[in-house]
């Protein structure tokens, strides 16, 4: 009975353990990070989870990256003192859950769409179909 009970709670476990394999949104698709692309229509289908990161692709010296908050977002300010990403090639790993904003500060261009907002999920169940155990095999015989 009691090795009955543990593989109960071995199956409940399975079940419940969080998915660790992060995935990597290159931010616009193909596109990239640019002006004109609608990033808001691009965040809607897809669920971000903490660990998955964000790579923003654009020609250097061309488009940069600020971490912003809401109220920065909404009216396209830069944090003062705050320094963009500017490779090209920007990684940002999702560390906390929440709405997370970014945006472009060079010249209009957040103000012509380039900005991202998006929430962030604590954590992805990986839900995979388990088969119960099997019954043990009766201890009397089958009489018919």
């Amino acid at each position: 009975m009691g090795s009955f009970k543990f593989i109960n709670v071995a199956i409940i476990v399975a079940m419940l353990v969080p998915s660790i394999s992060a995935v990597d949104y290159l931010v616009g698709d193909d596109a990239g990070w640019t002006v004109g692309f609608d990033y808001q229509t691009w965040a809607q289908d897809k669920m971000f989870f903490v660990g998955d990161r964000l790579v923003f692709n654009y020609p250097a010296g061309v488009h940069n990256v600020f971490k912003v908050n809401g109220t920065d977002f909404r009216q396209c300010t830069t944090p003062v003192g705050a320094v963009p990403l500017t490779s090209g090639n920007d990684v940002i790993t999702l560390a906390t859950p929440g709405r997370k904003w970014y945006l472009c500060g060079v010249s209009n261009h957040c103000s012509i769409g380039q900005k991202l907002s998006l929430y962030v999920m604590t954590v992805q169940i990986a839900w995979s179909p388990i088969s119960p155990p099997s019954p043990a095999p009766s201890p009397f015989p089958a009489y018919i």
